[in-house]
């Protein structure tokens, strides 16, 4: 019992914080009745519909199928790794940064190894983590934080587009440029996929369920609409996707809605808080992700400045630097260390060098984009 406990805690430790700070905030307000009113139930319920029918989409085999064509044959090093990082870098602008790299992690394993490049993993995997990250930013739907700014400040698709896509295409060439190191030495790479691994039907459903979930989050389709459709269509046809959503993540967020909504009721918190967000808006929204990570942070900050563009910049490019700052990160370095002769040292080398040199870059493009024209 104890050992189950701990791994929670191991495993969970954003939701824990999160609701030790729910409950804390909750007693210095003294106001518990108001705590529901501060959640954001549009949010939820489209993270839960997104969830659903991405991780739908993930266990068709349909993904992993699309690795294999790209990636399977006698291939150039550095080609073979530059399609082991496009692939999570472009996915998780729709299937969302965790989703592709519990997808594409593993077959970089598969493939690395079977083609005798195995000292490259650590590396290939670190450049997937931030590919993720940094693809993710570029849609509503590509990460949990987007997905939250672009509901609670009701931003249209061109505005968010516009705020990102400089820094997705800065990404792409950082990307580009790592994976040219890795070399012109050609192997014969194997990925062995079960023919009948692949559910065309299952597809096809999740796929309908991802474009009714995409019209919700266009304001097309309301979302009250849209949970009932997606819940008795994951009951009648694929019961199983249910066990696949993360309620974590979705405690977490409920646990921070009231956590934020207590703080912004306090006079205190109003004061610190909302005078950082009004002076260095970008710059706190960033610090703070690297200490309760991007997703907390966005939350947080959310309810003292309407300044989203900064807020949305700083809790992005808040996702590159510690281990924490994004859970896509925890979720690559545990797959990674799953592998074998996995050296938690190395990755962490790796991952804080390519994560300053990322964020350093993203920064100075930040500062030549808005920083020096306000001024």
């Amino acid at each position: 019992m104890l050992d189950r406990i701990v791994t929670f805690l191991r495993n969970e430790a954003v939701l824990c914080i999160a609701f030790v700070c729910a409950c804390v905030s909750m007693a210095a307000a003294g106001d518990v009745s108001q705590a529901p009113s501060y959640i954001d139930w549009r949010v939820i319920i489209l993270l839960f519909c997104l969830m659903a029918s991405v991780a739908g989409l993930r266990k068709s085999g349909v993904l992993a199928r699309i690795a294999q064509a790209i990636v399977a044959g006698e291939r150039q090093k550095r080609l073979v790794c530059l399609a082991l990082v496009m692939l999570p870098f472009f996915a998780s602008m729709i299937i969302t940064n965790d989703v592709a790299l519990l997808t594409f992690v593993p077959i970089a394993v598969i493939a690395l190894e079977t083609a005798g490049w195995r000292d490259d993993l650590v590396r290939v995997i670190v450049l997937q983590a931030i590919a993720a990250n940094l693809g993710g930013m570029v849609t509503p739907v590509g990460n949990p934080q987007n997905l939250f700014i672009f509901t609670t400040y009701e931003l249209s698709a061109g505005d968010f587009f516009l705020t990102l896509v400089p820094f997705g295409a800065l990404a792409l060439i950082l990307l580009v440029i790592a994976c040219a190191s890795f070399g012109t030495s050609k192997a014969t790479v194997r990925l062995d996929l079960d023919e009948r691994a692949i559910d065309v039907k299952r597809f096809a459903l999740h796929a309908g369920l991802f474009v009714l979930c995409l019209l919700s989050v266009a304001r097309i389709l309301p979302d009250l609409v849209l949970l009932p459709i997606v819940a008795a269509a994951l009951f009648l046809f694929d019961r199983r996707v249910f066990a696949q959503v993360d309620y974590a993540l979705l405690a977490t967020f409920v646990c921070f809605f009231v956590f934020s909504g207590n703080m912004a009721n306090m006079p205190e918190m109003q004061d610190l808080l909302g005078g950082l967000m009004t002076g260095h808006p970008m710059l706190t929204s960033l610090i703070a992700s690297q200490v309760i990570s991007n997703v907390p942070s966005a939350v947080l900050l959310a309810g003292f400045t309407e300044n989203w563009h900064s807020l949305l910049i700083g809790v992005d490019l808040g996702g590159l630097g510690t281990p924490i700052a994004s859970l896509a990160s925890l979720i690559a370095f545990r797959m990674y260390m799953h592998t074998a002769g996995a050296s938690g040292r190395t990755f962490m080398r790796e991952f804080a060098i390519a994560n300053v040199v990322a964020l350093a870059l993203m920064t100075v493009l930040y500062a030549l984009l808005f920083v020096v024209k306000i001024a």
